[in-house]
């Protein structure tokens, strides 16, 4: 880097809007190149089996950094204070609530976004989880003008990277959250010297990853061994996939799919015993879980869990 980027850089006002671990990674490869003069982030939410008021992973990286930041209940009736900053450049990755106009427009070099899928698909809240759950064989980042839509603006960028076979939402999160990094930095300068391109998004080929919900998570034996299958590594390690087991909640943290066929049973039956687990008939064949966590235990394997419940758990029993 010469004396003059330097000086651009150093230069100019950024404003970091961002919340959770993902937007974390982000903000600390943006910090190596280029100076934040504020964070924004959504107020401290209680946390953990105690409840106790933690500061969300950007705010840490701020604190770190000694760097200001905001955390507004409401960020359409509570910007003023970023105003006053007269950023040059918004920056935001996972914030979690729609911005103003008034923000929106402030900024000489525009709000840009990093959001967690290949635009305009997957559009929302939960992108990484519903890659996964929807069969989805490769995602990406796109780096974006924001716009008063959710996920709309202009498409400045993209980078895609494949979903593999045993990936879950975790490890896709974090694959993801490095692309988001480096893809930043590589697209920034295109961004400050207004050489970058700018690409509307086309609405007839949106689709859309609202926030998983409680019924998301509960797995239908009704459907194919591949759905429930992308539907357990996609809510893997938060929030999980569930069924029930004697009446309580039995969480699946990780399970395989076999080519076996059980016609003479019904969906949600045990088929079998296996060195690694359970299996469970589904819609099309079978699938054998093979680390789960019974409603106020602690997570184990599947043969622990057989050798803890031999009295209960046998072939033929109903998961529902």
């Amino acid at each position: 880097m010469n004396l003059e980027e330097l000086n651009v850089e150093k230069k100019l006002k950024i404003v970091y809007m961002g919340t959770p671990d993902f937007s974390a990674v982000v903000l600390k490869g943006l910090l190596e190149k280029y100076e934040v003069r504020a964070i924004v982030s959504q107020p401290d939410r209680p946390s953990g089996r105690k409840g106790e008021i933690s500061p969300t992973p950007v705010k840490k990286v701020g604190i770190d950094n000694t760097i200001l930041v905001i955390q507004p209940e409401k960020i359409k009736e509570q910007y003023d204070e970023i105003l006053a900053f007269e950023p040059d450049l918004i920056i935001t990755c996972a914030y979690g609530q729609i911005l103003p106009r008034e923000l929106l427009i402030a900024p000489r070099l525009g709000c840009i976004n990093v959001h967690a899928s290949l635009l305009p698909k997957l559009r929302g809240g939960a992108p990484i989880h519903h890659a996964i759950i929807d069969g989805h064989t490769k995602t990406g980042i796109t780096i974006m003008y924001m716009s008063s839509g959710m996920d709309e603006g202009d498409i400045i960028a993209k980078k895609e990277i494949p979903i593999e076979y045993e990936d879950t939402a975790e490890s896709l999160h974090d694959k993801l959250a490095i692309l988001g990094r480096d893809f930043l930095l590589e697209v920034l300068p295109s961004i400050i010297d207004g050489t970058n391109t700018r690409e509307k998004q086309d609405s007839f080929e949106a689709t859309y990853a609202p926030t998983i919900k409680r019924e998301d998570e509960r797995i239908d034996f009704s459907k194919s061994k591949r759905q429930i299958y992308n539907q357990i590594r996609g809510l893997y390690s938060w929030p999980g996939a569930y069924c029930l087991f004697e009446g309580k909640i039995l969480k699946v943290w990780e399970a395989r799919e076999t080519d076996n066929i059980f016609n003479n049973l019904f969906d949600g039956q045990i088929t079998a015993f296996y060195e690694d687990g359970f299996g469970v008939k589904v819609n099309n064949g079978e699938i054998v879980f093979t680390s789960v966590q019974l409603e106020g235990k602690k997570r184990m394997s599947a043969t622990d869990f057989i050798n803890g419940h031999s009295k209960e758990i046998n072939i033929g029993k109903i998961l529902d």
